[in-house]
């Protein structure tokens, strides 16, 4: 009797990788607009007179309707409900949207004078569009997350994880070395926002792609784990919040995440004023981080999906957290090539602890809760992304301004509070550690079986 095996799609590896590289691409576009501003705060102060306070009030609109709206919380039950395709496109959808009001915003051929609430009407309307977005763009990714778990389970998950991430970073780094010098060719601060307007269009082409293959995915599997997907109930939620390993990752997410991308955002700025680098290139240096991690991430990726110790990984990432800011922190060698060795490790901490921290959380949270799950640890996350920027825009404005024109503003403070986050991060990350022993996660397992 001949036996006849049904091959399911994503045991094919040109598939599981072809995905990953679709979903990547719309993050990578996703990503440009999220650090788009960062390396401008100079010149968003000299051409619109925002202050840092401004600036920080408009870079903390990202996580606005997300932690209060509960937007991101709401958009993992509709993942769990509806599945990734429809929630990725219509993650798609808000990140275009909020993107056009952003180029409204900063745009000079539109007129925005006054103010609402005592903030100026231009920076408001940026904060708007840019809290839209972040909508949009949580709900891409942890739509992502939940693809590459069902896509790659079983097989490379942290790896691909990693890999996801540094194509994502990519659209950082790019956002960071040529924002300025592509602004200053066109002569306005919009065309940076145009640029990422036309790439978010290619990533909603792009994700539209990977609804064609995932359509084929379901065809491939048997019914029962077709509709698994659809089991989720909102009692789960209780099942998830009840989880300490699941408070854990989180709390080590929002400690991490809080120390490195609102360093990001006045990062530039920090290498014009301490480092000396002229503004045109001091995008350049941070953006050696997300260069870095593309390497990095999915080489880390690699090594927890053959040899395990996820935790032990996460533990080493958070303690070069506290190196980095420290160092940063101190008054010493202030010349350029200090700053990009930093940035460097900053860049492998950046590297170790996402490629074990996202891959580790199916292995506490079952399947068919992951999108709430990755919703629950973003809504925290975006808690810091909110509040932190804004908790450095006010501490620069407030007791670390300068007489000095060519450098006004001392970064020595913020940079200490950095370095705090780095501290509890790797505290918390031994907790995850310990409840990993107790609770038998096999967070320091491989992921292949």
């Amino acid at each position: 009797m001949t036996e006849i095996i049904q091959k399911k799609l994503n045991d094919s590896p040109v598939a599981r990788w072809s995905v990953l590289a679709i979903v990547s691409l719309t993050m990578l576009c996703a990503y440009f607009l999220t650090d788009v501003m960062a390396p401008m705060k100079t010149m968003l102060e000299q051409e619109f007179g925002w202050s840092s306070s401004d600036y920080g009030f408009f870079t903390s609109a990202y996580g606005w309707f997300n932690v209060f709206l509960f937007m991101l919380i709401i958009s993992g039950v509709i993942l769990d409900k509806m599945g990734p395709r429809f929630a990725g496109i219509l993650g798609c959808v808000f990140m275009l949207a909020g993107c056009f009001i952003k180029y409204y915003a900063v745009s000079s051929f539109f007129t925005l004078e006054g103010e609402l609430f005592g903030i100026s009407l231009r920076v408001f309307a940026a904060a708007i569009g840019f809290a839209i977005f972040g909508v949009g763009v949580e709900t891409a990714g942890i739509t992502v997350s939940k693809i590459i778990a069902r896509w790659f389970k079983g097989h490379e998950i942290a790896m691909a994880m990693g890999l996801e991430m540094a194509m994502a970073r990519i659209g950082t780094a790019l956002a960071m070395s040529v924002t300025v010098p592509f602004a200053k060719h066109f002569g306005s601060i919009s065309a940076p926002i145009l640029l990422a307007l036309v790439l978010l269009c290619i990533g909603l082409l792009s994700f539209l792609l990977f609804c064609i293959m995932d359509r084929k995915l379901d065809a491939s599997l048997g019914e029962t784990e077709v509709n698994e997907e659809d089991s989720f109930k909102f009692a789960d939620i209780i099942f998830i919040i009840k989880n300490k390993g699941f408070w854990l990752i989180a709390i080590l997410c929002v400690l991490f995440y809080s120390a490195v991308f609102p360093f990001l955002k006045y990062a530039t700025q920090l290498m014009e004023i301490k480092y000396q680098v002229d503004i045109e290139l001091a995008g350049i240096i941070p953006a050696l981080l997300p260069f870095g991690t593309i390497l990095l991430t999915p080489l880390f990726g690699g090594i927890y999906d053959k040899k395990g110790k996820g935790a032990t990984i996460m533990m080493i990432g958070a303690f070069l957290l506290i190196i980095v800011h420290l160092l940063f922190s101190l008054p010493i060698l202030n010349v350029w090539w200090f700053a990009t060795i930093i940035m460097i490790v900053l860049g492998i901490a950046f590297s170790l602890v996402p490629s074990a921290m996202w891959p580790s959380v199916p292995k506490i949270i079952p399947e068919r809760q992951l999108g709430t799950a990755y919703a629950l640890i973003f809504w925290v996350q975006n808690i810091g992304l909110m509040l932190v920027p804004l908790l450095i825009g006010w501490v620069l404005e407030k007791y670390c301004k300068t007489n000095d024109p060519s450098a006004p503003y001392d970064y020595t403070l913020p940079m200490v509070i950095f370095t705090c986050f780095g501290v509890l991060a790797v505290f918390v990350a031994y907790l995850l550690r310990l409840e990993d022993k107790k609770k038998g996660y096999g967070l320091e397992k491989p992921n292949i079986k």
